[in-house]
């Protein structure tokens, strides 16, 4: 009897080290502690998320100090690799980063390729507009017969605006920054973007304002994202989330950088 148990012990044991996943997500955690780095995808342009500050070259933002207590738990460091949006499906499958921290939307169609964390922020559609342009003093002038609204080609922006707008006209570019050339051009009246970047056209230019709409408009979610299928993996990083809200780092981080008004409740 004593061997047949002890047979039976070791096929349950084999069965769930081949589970699908759990291996590599065990392997995962084993990896960042042996390699002594946990690899963090940012987008460096993120401003109060991920910021490159062109001044000093140093990394700011919520997401970095998120990161850096992140690998401080984990006792290893916090190795910051470049990436961005575009790039986000394939870092997140070839093996480049173990989490991507740079304030993800989550998405449906993102979903297919890689796993969420709870979220930590979250923010609606905000526009930016010159502060010049009388034309436009707050969110009710924007949709209005002459008006041009800018939204950068593939972002959750562009499906939502096309909806919601019955008199501007909607003008679709392919680069971030081509949403700020066409209003400061004055081609454009504004443009759609999240409360971070928004926030950070009104922090960082003499020209540009933030307009808030009355009501949220498309909240999305933001969180953290893993390589899809390391379960285990996830818990760790969805742990050191849920960490954060209950003993308020998170709001402190949030504060530092003037997101208090998007931190996720729990």
């Amino acid at each position: 009897m004593k061997a047949i148990a002890l047979t039976l012990a070791a096929s349950v044991l084999a069965a769930m080290l081949f589970v699908p996943g759990q291996a590599a997500a065990a392997d995962r955690a084993a990896e960042v502690k042996a390699r002594g780095e946990v690899r963090v995808c940012i987008w460096p342009d993120y401003f109060a998320i991920s910021y490159r500050n062109p001044r000093t070259g140093e990394l700011e933002g919520i997401d970095i100090d998120m990161a850096r207590a992140f690998a401080d738990g984990l006792g290893v460091k916090a190795a910051f690799i470049d990436s961005s949006f575009a790039k986000l499906v394939e870092n997140m499958t070839n093996g480049t980063c173990d989490v991507a921290m740079h304030a993800v939307g989550i998405r449906p169609d993102r979903a297919e390729h890689m796993d969420f964390t709870r979220p930590h922020l979250i923010s609606g559609i905000y526009a930016v507009g010159m502060k010049a342009n009388h034309g436009i003093a707050g969110w009710a002038d924007i949709d209005k017969a002459g008006h041009v609204v800018v939204v950068q080609k593939g972002t959750y922006m562009e499906p939502v605006m096309r909806s919601a707008l019955k008199a501007a006209e909607l003008r679709v570019v392919d680069d971030f920054k081509a949403r700020e050339q066409e209003v400061q051009s004055g081609r454009a009246d504004v443009f759609m973007t999240d409360f971070p970047y928004g926030r950070r056209m009104a922090a960082l230019t003499d020209w540009a304002k933030l307009i808030e709409p009355p009501q949220p408009v498309a909240p999305t979610p933001y969180a953290y994202a893993v390589p899809k299928g390391d379960g285990a993996w996830l818990a760790v990083v969805d742990g050191f989330v849920a960490a954060t809200k209950a003993d308020g780092r998170l709001k402190a981080f949030a504060a530092r950088h003037g997101l208090g008004p998007i931190v996720a409740a729990e």
